[in-house]
């Protein structure tokens, strides 16, 4: 798993993930089909039952790509409306991904093995913000997503209820609903994707689950196409960096440190990034 520094050439990679996607999703769809083939031909109910079961998994393989490929192709779009008008920002991957999971607002999250944030990446600024509030929290849905390995889901008065801080924190910033899936595959959890005020229907359908499988299957934990979300997502190792030089500083240990660094940006109304900032150039103190 990597973030990488960007994509020197966002758009022919797209191109280039778009059309490998759509050749995967070919070949499961025709061993699917192979499968379903052998099943009518199998004399054996247990023999037919196997086929059928692996044509499942098929079947279900190449819906996934199929979902990567439009999401990489609505990136090339993206990206060639963009081309014109260089003096506007590049749009962000997870734009589309937003789009997809019918909001404008959605966040991925990347952990590690004690579910810390690595990376994270975001559609836009109210995203952005809210998953920072997790971070600095230490609560919301994308931890809840991760640690527990299920979707989690809230809204309205719920939201307060069920995470006491970053409930009223984020519905300050006009959000009443989120929702996170985990990004897993064969029991391996690697982060979520969240989503803010979503379209009705959105949340539990079978779209939201594969849009987070296609993510995890084809970008962050394929062994192909470009670095994840074309180097879009912000590492927090900075973050961490700081945490070590101010756990040295304190004497004190370093999950320790971090969280004074969490609370200090929340206290402050800015992000740990910038606490963080400020502590390896040496021109903040904390304790």
């Amino acid at each position: 798993m990597a973030t990488g520094d960007g994509d020197p050439d966002p758009l022919a990679s797209a191109q280039r993930n778009a059309a490998a996607a759509r050749a995967r999703s070919v070949r499961e769809s025709n061993r699917a089909e192979r499968h379903e083939l052998l099943a009518q031909q199998a004399g054996d109910e247990l023999l037919r039952d196997v086929h059928l079961r692996m044509a499942e998994v098929h079947r279900s393989t190449a819906s996934c790509h199929l979902t990567a490929a439009h999401l990489q192709e609505d990136y090339v779009a993206r990206l060639a409306g963009w081309a014109g008008r260089r003096d506007a920002p590049r749009p962000p991957f997870m734009a589309g991904v937003a789009a997809a999971c019918g909001t404008s607002s959605a966040a991925l999250t990347l952990v590690g093995a004690t579910l810390d944030q690595l990376a994270v990446a975001a559609s836009d600024e109210p995203a952005r913000a809210a998953q920072e509030l997790e971070f600095l929290l230490g609560e919301g849905p994308a931890r809840d997503a991760t640690s527990q390995i299920r979707p989690v889901s809230a809204s309205g008065a719920a939201l307060i209820d069920r995470w006491p801080g970053y409930g009223p924190a984020v519905a300050e910033l006009g959000i009443s609903e989120v929702a996170a899936v985990p990004l897993s595959l064969a029991g391996t959890c690697v982060g979520a994707l969240a989503v803010f005020d979503p379209a009705p229907g959105i949340i539990g359908s079978q779209g939201f689950t594969e849009v987070a499988e296609a993510l995890t299957t084809s970008m962050i934990l394929s062994p192909h196409d470009a670095p994840v979300l074309y180097g879009e997502t912000d590492p927090r190792d900075l973050v961490h960096q700081a945490a070590g030089m101010l756990s040295v500083q304190l004497g004190c240990p370093v999950p320790d440190a971090l969280e004074l660094i969490k609370a200090h940006a929340f206290t402050e109304g800015t992000s740990a990034e910038s606490v963080a900032t400020r502590i390896t150039q040496g021109t903040l103190r904390l304790g």
